[in-house]
């Protein structure tokens, strides 16, 4: 009976996604984000938890993100087909991370061109088996190979995109959040989708280099910005601001576990005191902080 029940739940949340219309809002000519849920991916929300969207061109869409499952991806192809008629001629993947990517399958097309970093096809090869494995038991859902779908183009350094009439600056980051970070600037409205480089009340969760994340930061805040999209919470329009609690928050651990280290503190220690006092500013600080730490005990253990 259980499984008969699990099933249905499974059955059910993939219809109400193959036909519903995914809640976009427009917040710059031509931009449209659908804002996720500042929760933990779980079997309840089915990894919907990142921003992503789309930017309508003259001529095309392109795609940023595509959601945490293939019903989501689907959800989000309505909405975009709800918005305009014009075509998606691009999917842009900002990184490899199941919230972002595991909606690809939805615009598999050949009018559709796939673009990641240059580092995000080997991601998704490492990992691909791994995600195909644990998505029932972690969100709910089941995948297969098709669902995990590399870039066409990857990007090393800069690309731009022509959608007819509106041109998308992408920039290929050092490592900082991941290896395989991307960024989409549209000079149109000068608004920059940073994803998971910037993560509003949701605590930054680490899974490249520390310090190269407080290097992108440094790099980024030099510049201004009308608007910055996060990877998760709500737009920014005060750039660079808004970046200052997540530099505050990684500095501290950067800060933290130099000292720990060099005053021969061993990381099951490390852990149950170094940064908890962010603990009541941040969303999320219980599922991710421990990791964090543990991240950046293993880059500055052994750094000049």
């Amino acid at each position: 009976m259980r499984v008969l029940i699990v099933l249905f739940v499974l059955l059910s949340s993939k219809m109400i996604f193959a036909t519903s219309i995914l809640s976009v809002n427009q917040v710059a000519p031509g931009i449209y984000v659908h804002w996720g849920l500042q929760e933990f991916s779980d079997t309840k929300n089915h990894g919907a938890i990142a921003n992503i969207g789309f930017i309508v061109g003259q001529r095309c869409v392109a795609v940023i993100d595509t959601g945490g499952s293939p019903e989501q991806g689907m959800a989000l192809k309505n909405a975009i087909e709800n918005t305009t008629t014009k075509p998606v001629c691009y999917v842009i993947n900002t990184h490899v991370h199941p919230d972002h990517i595991y909606g690809n399958s939805a615009f598999k097309s050949t009018e559709t061109t796939f673009v990641g970093h240059e580092k995000l096809v080997r991601a998704m090869s490492v990992r691909g088996d791994y995600y195909l494995q644990k998505a029932p038991e972690l969100l709910g859902i089941t995948l297969t190979a098709k669902d995990i779908i590399p870039p066409d183009i990857t990007v090393n350094g800069g690309l731009d995109l022509d959608l007819g009439g509106r041109t998308l600056k992408l920039t290929a980051h050092p490592t900082a959040h991941t290896d395989n970070d991307l960024s989409v600037y549209d000079p149109q409205t000068d608004t920059l989708w940073l994803s998971d480089l910037l993560f509003i009340e949701h605590l930054p969760s680490i899974d490249g280099s520390l310090k190269g994340w407080l290097a992108e930061i440094n790099r980024l805040e030099a510049k201004s910005y009308k608007i910055v999209i996060p990877g998760h919470g709500s737009v920014v329009t005060d750039w660079p601001k808004s970046v200052q609690p997540e530099k505050e928050y990684l500095n501290a651990l950067l800060t933290d576990v130099r000292a720990a280290i060099k005053n021969g503190i061993f990381l099951e220690d490390g852990l149950k005191t170094i940064g908890l006092s962010f603990k009541g500013r941040w969303k999320l600080f219980d599922e991710f902080h421990r990791k964090n730490v543990t991240k950046a005990y293993a880059e500055l253990e052994w750094e000049d």
